[in-house]
């Protein structure tokens, strides 16, 4: 995630009006300020539960007053939220779709990203699928969604699809949800390397496509061309 150096050493002279200090160090603007409080905040949240953060903690990491934080954001909802939104935008750059390979090949770069992603913001990432200390169906449900379709979208623009049929939509969002689950079971556990889950993953879903071809014959198509794609040179 953010480097701890940037997070939480960046703003020991506290630059904004009234904070004081800061010799020989420019002004942040209102809307950089509230960057690096997000950064520091997403430090913390990688790192640890956000039922087990303060907003103490998040005005200690990044140097500032509590009262700072509370004039930004409001209340620890509110960072909370902000932080996730900046995660889901940092994670909506990581799974950019790749340009070259066979399709499987450039599921399997995004598939890796993902993880990298998850492995950087474990304790959020967690905390995230498993409630979090928000209302899920309120803004973090809408975070959620949102990065669950863009994982939808990266996975079909993998696979050449551009608009899935019920079955094949029906077969990509279990295999999603499948994706989650092991990132979580993995998290816990760590008893397998992470380049066997992601290749055990990416198994999974070829399976559940060639299943899935028996009752739909798009389905079973795109597994035709995937497996044909694969075999070539």
């Amino acid at each position: 995630m953010v480097d701890r150096a940037v997070a939480g050493g960046k703003a020991r002279s506290r630059q904004d009006g009234g904070q004081g200090g800061g010799r020989g160090r420019r002004r942040l603007s209102v809307d950089e300020r509230r960057e690096e409080l997000i950064a520091a905040a997403l430090q913390l949240f990688s790192t640890r539960s956000p039922e087990d953060i303060s907003i103490d903690d998040v005005a200690a990491a990044a140097g500032a007053s509590r009262a700072l934080v509370y004039h930004y954001f409001g209340g620890k909802y509110e960072l909370y939220i902000a932080a996730l939104g900046s995660a889901a935008k940092q994670l909506s750059v990581l799974l950019e779709p790749p340009t070259e390979g066979k399709p499987l090949e450039r599921l399997r770069i995004s598939l890796r990203r993902y993880f990298d992603f998850v492995e950087r913001h474990a304790a959020g990432y967690t905390a995230l699928l498993r409630g979090g200390p928000a209302d899920r169906s309120g803004e973090v449900g809408e975070i959620v969604d949102g990065i669950r379709r863009l994982l939808l979208d990266r996975i079909l623009h993998s696979l050449d699809v551009e608009t899935p049929q019920p079955i094949l939509r029906i077969t990509l969002r279990s295999w999603m949800a499948a994706v989650e689950t092991a990132g979580l079971d993995w998290l816990e556990n760590r008893d397998v390397t992470r380049a066997g889950l992601e290749s055990l993953l990416v198994d999974h879903l070829v399976v559940m496509l060639h299943a899935a071809g028996r009752h739909d014959p798009g389905t079973a198509n795109l597994f035709d061309r995937l497996s044909q794609e694969e075999m070539s040179s």
